[in-house]
Order: structure tokens, then C-alpha cells, then sequence
């Protein structure tokens, strides 16, 4: 008799799941891979140590926090090994996708004889993330989730090699993704790419929004503009915490939050008449495997440039 074991991407969406009562244990795949470095070895001792370097630094989260949180549902994903039928369910932005690609992965290595599936939106008329989706779609997509062909699982193996690499100009020339079952993959891998700093003025798609935001809008409050900026970029899948913490690195071109305004400097940065690199420039980023600030993004041309 088959058994099912779900990995979700939250732990807003596993309450959601557990009311719906389909059968089979639920395991929470509780990281942000798609924020700072990663390495292709998922699961692997040097792995998680380079996580929780990030998120400790970064994020302030403490070795005791990221073991109850992290680690310790990533060993109840170790320990259930007698399950045939695994089910995925990521969303379609960015955080999703990336997160998916480390746990396919590591299936791949680690569960080489259970089915995969995943499950997608199959609505037309409802909003695309699993998060919102009622009951009754939510069944219906996991009813006719997509089985994933060996085919399949190689692919998002080797996406996921080359998003750890240090190069992310070979992401930018993957084409065939019709070809595989990952639908949501082109749009979160371009998105990707948009985050590395542009040649026009030195800050990424995301920053670059924020100033646009600033200027353009009558914005009160720093929270109407984290609320403006979350809805206006949900193909990243990012919340309060990390915008809070890239207009933190934007700081000096603001010049109040109450109502938000930009300085002098901030209207030519986002006009493209300055460059802010060399000021918001730091060699300990990265974005997967590779360091943000070694390439640029050409907005004109949509190609990534290594410095």
C-alpha cells in the first residue's frame, strides 16, 4: 500500500494543508535559499553551517532558533524513509522555486526510489499561488498533481548546480524549460538574474523599485512602502524582513520615511544621472553560489556581465 509524505514551503501554508485532511505526514522546508550563499550539497554538514552563518548574521537568528526550526525538521525529512509517494508544494515565485530545486535535489540522492509529484494551480480563475487557492482548488491541483520524470528530477538537479556556481551567466542561457515540468521556473530564474546590480546605476531590479516607488508615489510611512513594495514585486515571494532589510542598505538616499521622500542623490540615482555601486558595493553578498556585486545586469540588452 503506498504512503504519501508532503514538503511544503511554510508553515502558513502547512496549517493550511492539515485542514484539508489528505493523508500522509507533512515535513516544512523552513528556508530562504534563495537569499544569501548557498552550496549544491544539500543536507551536508558544510551546508548548513554556510546557512546559518548567513541567517545569523543577516537575519540575527540564533543557533538555538535555527536547530528547533531548521534542522530539526530537516531530520524528521531524514528519518521518513518508508514513504513511495513524495508530494512537493512550492508556489510560483522566486523563494519557492529556489527552495524547490535544493529539495528535489536532494531527493534525488536521497529517495531515488519514491514517485515525485508536484502539485501546480490548475485554476483559471483563481490567483496562481498555493496560498491563496481555496479548498476546493487545492484538492483539485493535488489531485492532478504532475509526476515528475527522472527526466525531470535531473533537470532541476543541474539548475540547481548551476544556481550554487559561481557564474550565473550559464542560468541565463538555459532555454529548453518547455520541455520539463516546471512551469513557474523562466520567470523566477529571470527574476533571479535581475537581482544582480544593473550597468544604469548600480542597484538591482528590486532597489531600483523602491527608489521608483519613493519617487512616484505619495507614500507616507516606511510601512506603506514595504506594503507597496511586496505587492508590487510578488514574483519574488519576499516579505517585510527582507525589504525592511534592503531599504536599510538604501538608507542614505532617503531623506524621511514620514512621508517618505528621497534626497537629492537618490532622485539622479534612480534617474540614472549618478552610479551608487562603489557606495552600496560589498564583497560578502551573494546570490546563490555566485557574489552580487562581481556582475552587472544590462536592463537593455537582459544579459548578465561579469566584472
Amino acid at each position: 500500500m503506498s504512503t504519501q509524505l508532503h514538503i511544503t514551503n511554510g508553515d502558513m501554508f502547512t496549517k493550511k494543508l492539515k485542514s484539508l485532511n489528505i493523508k500522509g505526514d507533512i515535513i516544512t522546508w523552513r528556508e530562504m535559499l534563495c537569499e544569501g550563499q548557498t552550496l549544491n550539497n544539500v543536507g551536508s554538514e558544510s551546508f548548513w553551517k554556510t546557512r546559518f552563518d548567513f541567517l545569523n548574521k543577516n537575519y540575527k537568528i540564533s543557533k538555538a532558533t535555527f536547530v528547533e526550526k531548521t534542522l530539526k525538521e530537516y531530520r524528521s525529512l531524514c528519518n521518513h524513509k518508508q514513504q513511495d509517494q513524495i508530494v512537493l508544494w512550492f508556489g510560483n515565485d522566486l523563494f519557492c522555486q529556489i527552495n524547490l530545486l535544493a529539495v528535489v535535489s536532494w531527493l534525488k540522492s536521497h529517495r531515488k526510489y519514491a514517485e515525485i509529484s508536484l502539485v501546480v494551480n490548475n485554476s483559471k480563475t483563481e490567483s496562481f499561488e498555493l496560498d491563496d487557492l481555496s479548498t476546493e482548488a487545492l484538492k483539485s491541483s493535488f489531485e492532478n498533481r504532475t509526476v515528475l520524470t527522472q527526466d525531470d528530477i535531473e533537470y532541476a538537479d543541474y539548475i540547481w548546480q548551476l544556481y550554487c556556481s559561481d557564474n550565473p551567466i550559464r542560468l541565463e542561457n538555459l532555454t529548453n524549460y518547455k520541455n520539463y515540468s516546471f512551469k513557474y521556473l523562466p520567470e523566477a530564474i529571470t527574476a533571479h538574474l535581475k537581482r544582480f546590480p544593473t550597468i544604469k546605476n548600480g542597484l538591482n531590479s528590486i532597489e531600483n523599485n523602491l527608489l521608483h516607488i519613493a519617487s512616484n508615489k505619495k507614500i507616507v510611512s516606511k510601512k506603506q512602502l514595504l506594503e507597496t513594495a511586496l505587492d508590487s514585486q510578488k514574483k519574488y515571494g519576499f516579505g517585510d524582513l527582507q525589504h525592511e532589510k534592503i531599504i536599510s542598505s538604501l538608507r542614505p538616499l532617503f531623506s524621511n520615511f514620514n512621508p517618505v521622500r528621497l534626497t537629492k542623490k537618490g532622485k539622479e540615482i534612480l534617474e540614472g544621472k549618478t552610479n551608487y555601486y562603489s557606495f552600496i558595493k560589498n564583497d560578502n553578498i551573494y546570490l546563490g553560489g555566485a557574489l552580487k556585486y562581481n556582475f552587472l545586469y544590462n536592463s537593455a540588452s537582459d544579459r548578465i556581465l561579469k566584472l
